[in-house]
């Protein structure tokens, strides 16, 4: 059984608004899951600016972790998670933010809160799913305090 087999073939994509449906095979599907959360953390960030927070950072990096967006909102800064997910067959998207990455996220948000200008911020974690649907356009669900410090 070939990796193909394994996967269940290719997966036929409805993009929004287009007259034809795509087809991706198996080795285009990490570029298709790459693009899928890029998009997603664009439509979170673009949410987040419209409730009135400002993005601060997006995909900060350290060695072992990243944080998709980094936003502040009054006088808290706010660390995100952005999942994106074309249908819940696997779960939700949140269910996704395991207790191993909530570590590493907040592994990362430590480093970053070194910076003298944040380091009287208070902060929390947030996640904000986005449902691709489609042609029936992309839904954002955004959970605050989705997760803390313990």
């Amino acid at each position: 059984m070939n990796a193909k087999d394994k996967l269940g073939g290719n997966v036929t994509l409805h993009p929004a608004n287009a007259s034809t449906s795509l087809t991706i095979g198996v080795d285009d599907r990490a570029q298709w899951n790459k693009q899928k959360g890029k998009f997603g953390e664009d439509c979170a960030a673009k949410f987040l600016e419209a409730k009135g927070y400002t993005i601060i950072a997006k995909n900060f990096r350290i060695r072992s972790a990243e944080i998709d967006i980094i936003a502040k909102l009054d006088n808290v800064i706010v660390f995100v998670e952005v999942k994106a997910r074309s249908d819940i067959r696997h779960g939700l998207p949140s269910e996704a933010v395991t207790l191993r990455k909530q570590k590493k996220i907040i592994e990362a948000a430590s480093v970053f809160l070194q910076d003298e200008t944040f380091s009287e911020y208070a902060c929390r974690f947030d996640v904000v799913e986005v449902y691709l649907n489609g042609e029936r356009g992309t839904e954002i669900n955004h959970i605050e305090n989705a997760f803390e410090v313990s």
